[in-house]
């Protein structure tokens, strides 16, 4: 089970820009394990918190997250951690899934970073109003992780075939069109007329067939 919100900017035709979150810190595992590419995972820094992820739009990136969007799932962030609910501010930490570091020594749900340089961090004070519209969108939804990962890989693998296939038809058609300029030069260049011999020259060189063809042979 997860829980799914609908930020501002949700695109219900392609579930771009949805925010989803575990339940508990077991959930959590699963969706380390088993997010997408396009997914941004947010935390509460240095705080315990839900695990909140944002899925964007295929190559929309970390910087060019709507700020409302942006917003709505901060929001969200700090509302459910039980000691950041408390505070008047907290900072939050986010990044792309394909940044989380997960190592067999790391306890239930905690996470690392590949790479610093592509974590970000903002401050976020509560707003109740985007919390309660937040939570007029909250569903409970039953989702193969597992299930949802592999179909978007195949679909990435069929897409990356395609452009091959693509690529491949656009690499001939230059290459055929490469050899008919080159076979129009040449027949260009051997009817030019000074390679070309009158039926008047030819007769004036030769005196009969058997002459010519033993001169060509």
């Amino acid at each position: 089970m997860v829980f799914h919100f609908e930020p501002r900017g949700f695109q219900p035709e392609t579930g771009a820009f949805l925010i989803y979150m575990g339940r508990d810190k077991h959930e959590n595992e699963d969706l380390i394990a088993w997010g997408l590419p396009t997914d941004v995972w947010f935390h509460v820094e240095d705080l315990s918190s839900a695990h909140v992820y944002l899925r964007l739009p295929e190559g929309l990136t970390l910087d060019e997250i709507p700020t409302e969007t942006l917003e709505d799932c901060i929001q969200l962030v700090k509302v459910n951690s039980i000691q950041g609910c408390k505070k008047h501010s907290v900072r939050i930490v986010y990044t792309p899934w394909s940044n989380l570091q997960k190592t067999a020594d790391m306890v239930v749900g905690a996470v690392g970073f590949h790479s610093l340089a592509d974590v970000r961090h903002v401050n976020c004070s509560k707003t109740n109003e985007i919390v309660n519209r937040l939570n007029r969108t909250k569903k409970e939804v039953t989702v193969d992780l597992q299930a949802q990962r592999e179909e978007y890989d195949a679909k990435i693998r069929a897409q990356k075939k395609a452009a091959v296939v693509q690529q491949k038809k656009e690499d001939k058609i230059k290459k055929d069109e490469q050899k008919r300029q080159a076979e129009m030069k040449s027949y260009s260049t051997l009817m030019q007329e000074e390679n070309m011999i009158s039926s008047k020259k030819l007769s004036e060189k030769y005196t009969n067939v058997d002459d010519y063809e033993d001169d060509f042979m």
